[in-house]
């Protein structure tokens, strides 16, 4: 049996008298995402270079990825990325929770400045079959590259498009035709690509690498149609876009931002993983981009993972940078949760001159855990009482957790004299 992967076609404010040193605690990049695929797109002028890389864990035998191009590509456009730099980049730009530690209350002040199709053997029984040019499909070019074997298909009609991909041994799920329609009567070419067991198998790497296109096109689009076919439920893609300019936003649907800047309890520490999830699935509205991420790469703060040198931006396609110089690259990442019934339209985007930084962010404040029992102290205690409180109502709304379990688990995570 054989499968194949369908990747875009187709995962209370802080005071600065009351805490000091705080650093990164964890993140929720799209290893939360068990079905997430990561898309790494960079648009300069009409130039888009994307990098897929999907969440594919098993025999390479039975993977291959099929994507939609506006032109025939050159084999100087296609390339293996190392799976490195796109895990790299998910983390720097992953929401993150921060912690802080409050001051001693009593002491001086401190001051400081794809879907998977299956795909079984064609059935031949001896008879012959239509070849690629009977069907109406050119096979306009061939490659290797890496570990795999990419060709680049162009089609007259989608019904002669599926029977050869048939005959090569695809299943096309239900529904295909009419997608696959669509993309033909645009003018759109189809990438192909196998692994190679040959090549694989004497690579040292254990799991397949992600693959990039580069090409010219008028149109700023990500297309999502082919992966939705045969879903079996909810997915997710985390796309991180980069430009010289901005922000990069949808045009064809509703964008959000994450909520950011919350106060909540410690104990989330231990469940940060559910604890995103539930915050991004209850606002992620039907058809809704949320944006998780907007910032200027040169820096980052708090980090939650260094920034990514100018080797690997120029590696994903932001040739213009250069070594030893800041960046100007600007990143967004973007997040989609859907399933077969949604997003109707493939994905339209425009960069902005908006550079104005945002990122999904919680903080925790740990109570000062020491003696308290000067004037300022007692004071203090009051105050840290109602603000673990708000948190507590803070964090229910966000994540409809039980009241009871809330206040039950922030009593065992601060000492007594601050429960709420």
């Amino acid at each position: 049996m054989r499968y194949v992967l369908s990747l875009l076609a187709l995962l209370v404010s802080v005071s600065s008298a009351q805490a000091f040193c705080g650093f990164y605690v964890a993140r929720a990049d799209g290893e939360l995402y068990n079905e997430a695929s990561k898309v790494v797109f960079v648009r300069d002028g009409r130039r888009s270079t994307i990098t897929m890389s999907s969440d594919y864990r098993g025999d390479p035998s039975e993977f291959a990825l099929i994507v939609p191009t506006p032109r025939v590509l050159r084999e100087d456009q296609i390339r293996e990325v190392s799976s490195d730099i796109i895990d790299h980049l998910d983390a720097y730009t992953a929401p993150r929770l921060v912690e802080y530690f409050d001051r001693d209350p009593c002491g001086p002040e401190i001051l400081f400045a794809p879907v998977i199709v299956e795909e079984t053997a064609a059935m031949t029984g001896g008879l012959r079959l239509p070849t690629a040019r009977d069907l109406g499909v050119r096979v306009e070019a061939e490659y290797q590259i890496g570990a795999y074997d990419i060709a680049i298909l162009s089609a007259n009609e989608s019904d002669g498009l599926t029977t050869y991909l048939t005959q090569e041994g695809y299943n096309i799920p239900d529904g295909a035709d009419l997608v696959l329609a669509d993309y033909i009567a645009d003018g759109m070419k189809f990438f192909v690509a196998r692994v190679n067991l040959g090549r694989h198998s004497a690579s040292e790497a254990q799991e397949l690498e992600p693959l990039q296109i580069s090409f010219r096109s008028r149109n700023f689009m990500l297309p999502l149609q082919l992966g939705k076919i045969n879903s079996v439920g909810e997915q997710d893609m985390i796309m991180m876009m980069l430009s010289r300019e901005g922000r990069v936003e949808p045009t064809n649907y509703r964008n959000i931002r994450v909520p950011s800047d919350v106060n909540i309890p410690v104990f989330v520490e231990q469940y940060f993983a559910e604890f995103y999830t539930r915050v991004f699935t209850k606002i992620a509205a039907r058809d809704t981009v949320v944006t998780e991420y907007a910032w200027d790469m040169s820096w980052c703060d708090p980090c939650a993972a260094d920034p990514l040198p100018a080797a690997d931006l120029v590696t994903l396609g932001a040739d213009w940078v250069r070594d030893g110089v800041p960046p100007e690259v600007f990143v967004t990442r973007m997040h989609v949760q859907y399933d077969e019934t949604e997003f109707g339209r493939d994905l339209l985007f425009q960069t902005t001159q908006d550079r104005a930084n945002f990122q999904g962010r919680y903080i925790m404040n740990h109570p000062f855990d020491g003696d308290v029992s000067c004037e300022a102290g007692q004071q203090y205690v009051t105050d840290t009482r109602a603000r673990l409180t708000t948190e507590a109502a803070t964090l229910r709304a966000m994540t409809d957790w039980g009241h009871a379990d809330i206040i039950a688990r922030i009593r065992r995570s601060v000492p007594t004299r601050y429960h709420p």
